[in-house]
């Protein structure tokens, strides 16, 4: 039998070239805007620039300008994303090993701003006495006054409001919820912490050699989330690597690194949960590092996800702690949810979901048509309940400490560490190599899809709740949280020593202490 070739077809081989002026040939072409754009990206320039018009107030003379878009995600501007990255680089080498306290007193008012204020007290003196008369038109007129001053003090240069609490008559339209207490009373399964008074610096006192020198080191910290089951691992000792819980060896480049062991047996949800609450536990464990040292403690850092889709934070500290009492305080450190019920699902999501009334502004059963309990109601029978139990308590997992001198070479290595993510989307830190992999990602991406990420978030409608502030466009399984969307490696635990705040403020802050409960 004699065997025949196809004729090749025009087009398919490699060294085909299409006939000048073609369709094919002008696809061959690059496009303009490509071009453009990878030469923005090649001398740093913004590739998405906004433009603002800009109007001179005293001749009148209106032009427009085009200013960076400043995006801190490297899918959205790279170069701008890359140029925040090494301002946060430059922030935390500054910041890092400070020996002086650095200066955040305000400016003496000026006698224009003293002025302005002046007259702001003059008019709220005068809006009380026309409230307390009843004499409403006035009030009105006030308050047309009183915001025009407001936008002048602003304009003046001066921060923060007059009035930062709001009126206590009730009488400017802000109707504030009580707030909701719970008891501060540790967990029994938990371990006390020493509590001390947190003095107002920054810089811990200098340890003293036995060479009798000054030694202000920093540490560097990693601060991981608890296990959810056994999974595959390339443990290492002494340079060996060890037999993994599955009874195999498993090499740097395994596919089946980071999966479970038994996925059936995995606990997904707490693994989802603990995702969500991760920034709130972070919260918590800096309060309770702070109170446990007696000095406000600063810390920059980022979090990035390990392999086994669990997130976890790289701190640069100033100042060297004990590590036994940074091992102490994680371990004892937790955050409990209260927050409705959600272990049960009570409307399918591909099934019929509450429905919008939109002349009660409320949801309603699709069945029945009875309105959905509101986010306050609740929480309400959480208050309500003497026996009522955290729906979560997230916790702290493996504690890695190392300690860092100022200067030197371990020290911008630690940097660059720390930042290496920064710009970055999880997804392209978290890619799945292996069929494990994505069947792992999958199993997780379940669970987020259905649970709740906040109080606001559109999926309390699948367990029977009105999320809090409740509109006719909320869709279960449609939040953008950002442990359900992709978000950026980078999460919001931030920084908070005064050469750069978080990964978009670099202002004079102090990160936030969490809220009780």
């Amino acid at each position: 039998m004699t065997e025949t070739t196809a004729l090749k077809l025009p087009g398919l081989g490699q060294d085909y070239q299409p006939r000048p002026g073609s369709r094919a040939a002008r696809l061959l072409q690059p496009i303009a805007k490509d071009v453009a754009a990878e030469l923005a990206k090649q001398f740093g320039v913004c590739v998405k620039p906004v433009w603002l018009r800009r109007t001179n107030t005293a001749t009148g003379e209106t032009e427009l300008i085009s200013v960076p878009c400043g995006a801190t995600s490297a899918a959205k501007c790279e170069p701008c994303a890359e140029a925040n990255r090494r301002l946060r680089m430059q922030q935390i080498r500054e910041g890092w090993h400070l020996t002086e306290e650095p200066v955040t007193t305000p400016d003496a008012p000026t006698d224009e701003q003293r002025e302005l204020v002046e007259y702001r007290a003059v008019l709220e003196f005068a809006r009380t006495s026309v409230v307390m008369a009843a004499e409403w038109e006035q009030v009105a007129e006030l308050d047309a006054e009183i915001d025009q001053v407001d936008e002048q003090i602003t304009a003046a240069g001066i921060r923060g409001s007059v009035l930062p609490g709001g009126r206590k008559d009730g009488t400017d339209g802000q109707e504030s919820a009580p707030a909701r207490k719970r008891s501060t009373k540790r967990r029994q399964d938990a371990p006390d912490l020493p509590r001390l008074p947190v003095a107002n610096r920054t810089i811990p006192h200098p340890h003293i050699g036995s060479d009798g020198r000054e030694h202000r080191d920093s540490m560097f910290l990693t601060l991981t989330l608890g296990s959810y089951g056994p999974i595959h691992s390339a443990y290492h000792r002494r340079g060996r690597v060890q037999t993994c819980e599955c009874g195999e060896l498993h090499g740097q480049h395994d596919p089946r690194l980071g999966t479970p062991v038994d996925p059936d047996s995995y606990d997904y949800r707490a693994a989802a949960l603990d995702c969500i609450h991760f920034a709130k536990v972070l919260d918590r464990f800096w309060q309770n590092l702070r109170r446990a040292v007696g000095w406000n403690v600063q810390y920059a850092g980022s979090t990035e996800m390990q392999k086994r889709l669990a997130p976890h934070g790289h701190f640069a500290i100033r100042g060297a702690l004990p590590r036994k009492l940074v091992r102490q305080v994680a371990a004892a450190t937790y955050h409990q949810v209260w927050w409705p019920a959600h272990d049960r699902l009570v409307y399918d999501p591909d099934g019929p979901l509450p429905t919008w009334d939109a002349t009660e502004k409320t949801y309603r059963d699709p069945d029945t048509g009875a309105a959905l309990p509101t986010w306050d109601e609740a929480l309400d029978a959480i208050d309500d309940d003497p026996d009522a139990e955290p729906v979560h308590v997230a916790r702290l997992g493996t504690v890695n400490v190392k300690g860092v001198r100022g200067g030197s070479e371990s020290a911008e290595k630690t940097i660059r560490y720390i930042t290496k993510y920064i710009a970055k989307d999880i997804t392209d830190a978290v890619s799945p190599d292996s069929r494990a992999q994505e069947e792992h990602m999958a199993r997780l991406a379940v669970e987020l899809q259905v649970l709740p990420c906040s109080p606001t978030c559109p999926n309390w409608l699948l367990y029977g709740i009105q999320p809090k502030n409740a509109k006719a466009t909320a869709r279960p399984g449609g939040a953008r949280a950002r442990c359900i969307s992709g978000a950026r490696s980078a999460s919001p635990v931030g920084a908070s020593w005064s050469l750069g705040s978080g990964r978009t403020r670099p202002s004079l802050t102090t990160a936030p202490t969490g809220r009780r409960g």
